[in-house]
C-alpha cells in the first residue's frame, strides 16, 4: 500500500470519525472503501452512458421483438 496525504473539510472529518467509531474501522479503512465503491459507481455510469449510445445508434425496429410476446404470458392472476 501507499500512504497518500489529502485534504478534507473539517465537518466532513467529524462525519467519518464519527462513523469509524460506530463501525470500529480505521480512517484509512473507511476512506479506501469509500473510494471503492464510488470506482464501482464510476464504472457502472460509464457502462449505462455506453448502453444508450448503443441503443441510440441501433434503435429497436417494429416488430423486432414480437417473438417473444408469448414467452411474457404469466396466465391469469
Amino acid at each position: 500500500m501507499k500512504t497518500v496525504q489529502m485534504t478534507i473539510d473539517e465537518a466532513l472529518l467529524s462525519e467519518v470519525d464519527r462513523a469509524i467509531e460506530d463501525l470500529n474501522t480505521t480512517r484509512s479503512a473507511f476512506i479506501r472503501e469509500a473510494l471503492q465503491l464510488a470506482l464501482r459507481q464510476y464504472q457502472i455510469r460509464q457502462l449505462e452512458e455506453k448502453q444508450a449510445l448503443g441503443y441510440a445508434s441501433h434503435p429497436v425496429e417494429p416488430g423486432e421483438f414480437d417473438i417473444w410476446e408469448t414467452e411474457q404470458a404469466w396466465g391469469e392472476a
